[in-house]
């Protein structure tokens, strides 16, 4: 079986107020680099005023997938940057917690707002990591088994049947009705194989899977 690994099992926020500086962090599961960014520029126009928008994520690297399929090792994307705090006080204590917590798969990113009274280095990552593990226990920490995304475009005399095998499947997908209908889906590594070649089984090799 492929291995388990610990994630957010949801969205979440906390917040809470240091000699005047109030802090918000927040989380996200995140599946790749293009997820963890973009929730990260959501957060930032959430509060374009904000004094400091600090981000921290741990992801797959690379775009394709959550996992290698075949159950094969995860290279991580670790990253964070301090957005303009002093150096190594707010970027680095937020990506620790996710690192100490051993959770992947997930952004977090801590907005401050300044209270008008300096911290220091200290009482600034004690904040950040504070914000970051808040966010953390408000979320939920999950196990999850890798998953792998494909895509099956099917001529309209065949979507029905692709739609109910999906559906007995239980797996998540998504269905786009164009000039042929396109299902996006979102299945576990160790069953990928199989589902494609039923896909296939299904219409007779007419599927297109990508």
């Amino acid at each position: 079986m492929t291995d388990a690994y610990r994630t957010v099992a949801g969205r979440a926020d906390a917040r809470f107020e240091v000699n005047g500086s109030e802090f918000i962090g927040y989380v996200s599961p995140a599946e790749t680099v293009e997820e963890a960014e973009a929730f990260v520029a959501e957060i930032e126009e959430r509060h374009p005023d904000a004094t400091h928008n600090v981000p921290a994520y741990r992801v797959p690297a690379g775009s394709a997938s959550s996992s290698v399929p075949g159950g094969g090792s995860v290279m991580l994307r670790e990253y964070q940057s301090d957005d303009g705090e002093p150096s190594g006080s707010s970027g680095k204590p937020a990506l620790n917690v996710l690192v100490q917590q051993d959770v992947r798969n997930v952004a977090a990113v801590v907005t401050r707002y300044y209270g008008g009274t300096n911290l220091g280095v200290g009482g600034l990552a004690r904040a950040y990591s504070r914000a970051v593990k808040e966010a953390l226990d408000a979320a939920g920490v999950v196990e999850e088994i890798p998953h792998e995304r494909f895509t099956a475009t099917v001529e309209y005399d065949d979507s029905g049947s692709v739609r109910g095998l999906l559906e007995s499947a239980g797996v998540e997908f998504e269905a786009a009705y164009e000039a042929d209908v396109s299902f996006a889906v979102r299945v576990p590594v160790e069953d990928g194989p199989d589902l494609r070649d039923r896909i296939r089984s299904a219409t007779s090799g007419r599927a297109d899977i990508e």
